[in-house]
């Protein structure tokens, strides 16, 4: 997964795009079958046809291949979702729609933001894949970091009642590596300064311990071990992506604030 993401990324923005584009209706798809094992149906394809007109008006965007304006398809999109569950006849319509909307809230609005790391400030012709692979490097270094210093030295637990394992420790742990990455990251990546990096890396360990906590969160509710079995052993998307997933709104306005 690491070598596929990477090699996308700093290959061709098209290919990151078409790549993401498969995580997000694969990421949807999860989250849709994992809310249905509570007993609640959100409106699958619909969502997922929201999520595919989501994520590809944004990157077509951020390629600078379609205006502005196309964005507001969206809001179509959301309008519909309302419209065709009333001809589903399922007796709790409401919480169908405010599942449906929460994956794509909490999957497709991420993913889509990624694609404009690597030109925040709509430079026709601009790709600094730099921004992106920064970012994803700074979220492995720190669940990296995280897991292993944990594992090895964790005592002291982070948040019990939702995800036992996770301690003090290892999130510490994981944020000095982060830290320490944002400087190797800003030597060899000098298009934003060293400060710009430490606070992203900052909110990367912040919010991306969140993310990972939230999913655990989310699978115990539902006594799920795994989001889905796309990566044997490993769990499926939102496994692999949950701290990307809630760092990455928050990097995206500090970028835009940046620029």
């Amino acid at each position: 997964m690491v070598v596929l993401v990477i090699a996308a990324t700093i290959t061709d923005q098209h290919l990151f795009a078409l790549l993401f584009l498969v995580f997000t209706i694969a990421g949807l798809w999860e989250f849709y079958s994992l809310v249905e094992k509570a007993g609640i149906l959100p409106n699958k394809t619909a969502g997922l046809i929201a999520g595919l007109v989501l994520f590809t008006t944004n990157a077509l965007v951020s390629l600078n291949m379609m205006a502005l304006e196309w964005l507001l398809i969206n809001f179509v999109c959301i309008f519909l979702i309302f419209l065709l569950e009333l001809y589903r006849n399922d007796p709790n319509p409401f919480t169908n729609i405010a599942f449906t909307f929460f994956g794509l809230l909490y999957v497709a609005v991420p993913f889509s933001l990624l694609n404009y790391f690597p030109n925040p400030a709509f430079v026709p012709g601009v790709y600094h894949s730099s921004l992106l692979l920064g970012f994803f490097i700074l979220v492995w270094v720190n669940e990296t970091g995280a897991y292993l210093i944990g594992s090895a030295f964790g005592k002291h637990s982070l948040f019990r009642r939702v995800s036992p394992n996770k301690t003090w420790e290892g999130v510490f742990g994981g944020g000095i590596l982060s830290l320490a990455s944002a400087f190797v990251i800003a030597f060899y990546y000098a298009h934003i300064s060293l400060r710009d990096w430490l606070i992203i890396a900052l909110m990367v360990v912040v919010f991306g311990s969140y993310g990972d906590l939230f999913e655990s969160m989310f699978k115990r509710s539902i006594k799920a071990r795994h989001s889905g079995n796309m990566l044997p052993g490993h769990g499926g998307v939102l496994d692999r992506f949950d701290g990307v997933l809630m760092a990455a709104p928050f990097v995206f306005v500090y970028l835009l604030m940046m620029y």
